[in-house]
């Protein structure tokens, strides 16, 4: 029986430090993707035919005000879509940005979260969305087929697309998966058990792939579902420049 699912929690309290000076004023998920700031772009297909959530939670905290002002132009321009934004009180990682929406999400026994500066082929929102109200589970996460997952999570599946392990910045050519972490989840209120008894990272976050792992550990129902396509962090200048491209209209044939 498909259950219900209407709200996405967007986290977009980052910065993007790896793009150096193009997010010195502007939060890496307000840089312009084809004529309109890259949250646009995922807030969009959410809301789409096939998807059709109507509620977003966005996690704020890098230039705050940005998104905040992004946030009240796009729910004024799209009728039937609300946006709630909440301040991430401290930058501790993605781990805290979720505990920051959790008081936003109360009644809701599943709902969609994730990075709100990753872009992907947009086929892949409402397949992911459709697996997310029909399958059981405790948490499902999307993935990725890549060379080498070392700069997101290398997640270990069995032949059911079960996962068994999830590994967090792997060091390069040290994971035995192709698999990666695309950063798009689905679960219920299961999640803030683990993400609040989460302790810093070796990075001196608390990240939401290690809440993941505690589950996993503890004999909970752990999906993947597979992605197709485009898909990038947008992490770098050559990343955001073939991202422009990829979501540029195409010009008509004469």
């Amino acid at each position: 029986m498909a259950v219900e699912i209407t709200t996405a929690v967007l986290l977009a309290a980052g910065r993007g430090k790896r793009l150096g000076d193009l997010t010195a004023d502007t939060p890496k998920p307000m840089l312009d993707i084809a004529g309109a700031p890259l949250i646009s772009h995922i807030a969009d297909v959410l809301a789409g035919t096939g998807a059709g959530l109507t509620h977003f939670i966005v996690v704020t905290g890098y230039l705050s005000e940005q998104i905040e002002r992004w946030a009240k132009t796009y729910q004024a321009e799209n009728s039937g879509i609300e946006i709630t934004t909440v301040r991430q009180p401290e930058l501790n990682g993605t781990g805290g940005a979720m505990l920051a929406a959790r008081a936003h999400l109360a009644g809701h026994p599943r709902f969609i979260f994730g990075w709100g500066d990753i872009l992907m082929d947009r086929a892949n929102y409402p397949r992911f969305i459709h697996h997310a109200r029909i399958d059981e589970y405790d948490l499902m996460l999307a993935v990725n087929r890549v060379r080498d997952p070392f700069r997101g999570a290398a997640v270990y599946v069995d032949a059911h697309m079960m996962v068994e392990r999830l590994d967090e910045k792997p060091a390069p050519g040290t994971a035995k998966t192709e698999w990666n972490n695309v950063g798009l989840f689905a679960t219920g209120q299961t999640i803030f058990d683990y993400l609040a008894r989460l302790t810093p990272s070796a990075r001196g976050e608390l990240e939401i792939p290690g809440a993941i792992a505690q589950m996993i550990a503890d004999g909970r129902v752990v999906r993947a579902v597979d992605m197709r396509g485009f898909w990038s962090d947008v992490g770098t200048r050559s990343e955001l420049e073939a991202a422009r491209a990829w979501f540029k209209p195409k010009r008509k044939q004469r």
